[in-house]
């Protein structure tokens, strides 16, 4: 039987400590893990030692280190639940009918998850403006990289018609960043219910790359009481001199926050995305021509190794989002000429040498397992012979590279058991395994979601436990998406219980 003690404070020392008599994943027997205040102050065998307080029965749990989502965009996660989901749609005019059914009386009609690239129509305005008529209605799609107007949404935001109604990259984020103008109040609710929803799948928590100041936001967060996760925030271009001024560096706490806040890396996006087929490559996408045939590179390599290093100067790790093959290599160019650190954010076709150099830099591969499910199709399309080397985790792990693992929400659902599943199975929706030479174990998948790299707490760790019905080193591998979390610790601190 697994306990859960609480015990009182030591009279006159005004530390509080706590039990968990629990299993440790892939163990038989039961320990005592004791925490003092916020940390780990030892691990020992069960009822080794004497212990006071209130008991609570565990019956059997397993305790892990609390997870983290390597990547998120956490407050556009937090308001796509409150717009139209059309990641079902399969062509534009079934998405139009989707947002048109349930768009009611909105005064702007917003949807998001829409997935192009297997259309056989491409999105236009017209398509909208016959669903919607003159209400302004924009559809943001599933990777975040194109976004869908109408006309009246196009006058309303100040969009050429030119363009047709489909945006991509920097103009698509221009509009995106119009549509997430929501006040305060609101948006730090709808953050602060986000953030109770991941603590409830063990997530203790988070690396955010908002594209905002985001120190601000998370500092004001904290001090109204969103105390559920902690987190690290990037810095992006438009704001790295103003990080620069104010003497931040990676790791550094945020004050007046509860400890909870800290400066992350800076976060640059050197190419598009594959849906968008805009992921810079060295070969051209299936069927295009013309001199975006093999994507779009965001930033030239003169503009990225100088912010390199300005933000290598400055104490900055650095995050490079590059997902096509040539974009990651000139990435790595960057990481090598500049001595940065950091990682390549999505790193999902990379070539074999690229791996090599990826370890010999010592570049962590920070990757979104469920995106392999929801590109599959994209990337036997548009990557056709070259979906070996697509989010190889297996291939990552194996020539020693660093490995992070993330959602991109709301790209993927903010829930590490999900990108967990997908990682080690590498299938969905009970389809046949995608690749599956890039299997990664659920050991290995877990330690890469969480911040330390481990899937057993340590003493001396901070105490950021997650309690798990299952031990997810003796779970089926398909029951891993839907793992059941029956409690998560921040710091020794309840933010999730069901116990």
């Amino acid at each position: 039987m697994s306990e859960f003690r609480l015990s009182a404070a030591t009279p006159g020392s005004g530390a509080v400590r706590t039990l968990l008599n629990a299993r440790l994943a892939g163990e038989d027997a039961l320990v005592d893990i004791e925490m003092t205040d916020a940390a780990i102050t030892a691990i020992r065998p069960a009822r080794f030692a004497a212990t006071r307080g209130e008991a609570t029965d565990l019956d059997g749990r397993v305790v892990v280190p609390g997870l983290w989502d390597h990547h998120v965009h956490f407050t556009m996660w937090s308001i796509a639940s409150t717009r139209v989901d059309v990641s079902g749609a399969t062509s534009p005019a079934q998405a139009a009918r989707i947002v048109q059914s349930a768009a009611a009386d909105a005064e702007l009609v917003v949807g998001v998850g829409f997935r192009d690239a297997l259309w056989a129509e491409v999105p236009s305005a017209e398509v909208l403006d016959v669903a919607l008529g003159e209400r302004p209605t924009v559809l943001v799609s599933a990777d975040l990289h194109s976004t869908w107007l109408n006309s009246a949404a196009m006058w309303r935001f100040n969009v050429d018609p030119g363009f047709g109604g489909l945006l991509r990259e920097e103009d698509a984020f221009r509009v995106q960043k119009l549509l997430d103008e929501v006040p305060d109040y609101v948006s730090d609710r709808w953050a602060s219910e986000a953030a109770d929803a991941a603590a409830a799948r063990g997530v203790v928590g988070i690396t955010d790359m908002e594209m905002t100041w985001n120190r601000d936001v998370w500092a004001r967060r904290a001090q109204a009481g969103a105390t559920q996760l902690r987190v690290r925030f990037g810095i992006y271009s438009q704001d790295l001199e103003r990080a620069v001024a104010e003497r931040m560096h990676t790791g550094q706490l945020i004050p007046h926050a509860h400890g909870l806040v800290s400066v992350g890396p800076f976060k640059v996006i050197t190419d598009g995305s594959l849906n968008t087929r805009t992921a810079y490559c060295d070969d051209a996408y299936a069927g295009v021509s013309g001199p975006s045939a093999t994507g779009i590179l965001n930033v030239s390599s003169e503009r990225l190794h100088a912010l390199m290093s300005r933000a290598t100067a400055a104490g900055l790790d650095c995050a490079v989002h590059a997902i096509g093959d040539r974009a990651i290599g000139l990435a790595l160019d960057a990481f090598r000429d500049t001595g940065a650190r950091g990682s390549i954010e999505h790193a999902q076709l990379v070539r074999p040498d690229d791996v090599q150099r990826m370890r010999e830099l010592g570049v962590t591969a920070s990757v979104q397992p469920e995106h392999a499910m929801d590109d599959r199709d994209i990337a036997d399309r548009e990557w056709p012979g070259r979906t070996g080397r697509a989010f190889q985790l297996r291939s990552f792990l194996d020539a020693g590279v660093p490995l992070a693992l993330g959602s991109d929400a709301p790209v993927a659902p903010l829930d590490p058991w999900t990108g967990i599943a997908s990682a080690v199975t590498r299938s969905r929706d009970g389809r046949q395994p995608w690749h599956p030479e890039q299997r990664i174990t659920a050991r290995e998948a877990l330690a890469a979601s969480t911040r330390l790299g481990r899937i057993a707490p340590q003493q001396g760790d901070l105490a950021d436990l997650a309690i798990l019905d299952n031990d997810p080193l003796r779970t089926p591998a398909e029951s891993l998406r839907t793992m059941p979390v029956s409690g998560t610790l921040l710091g020794g601190r309840w933010t999730h219980s069901t116990l």
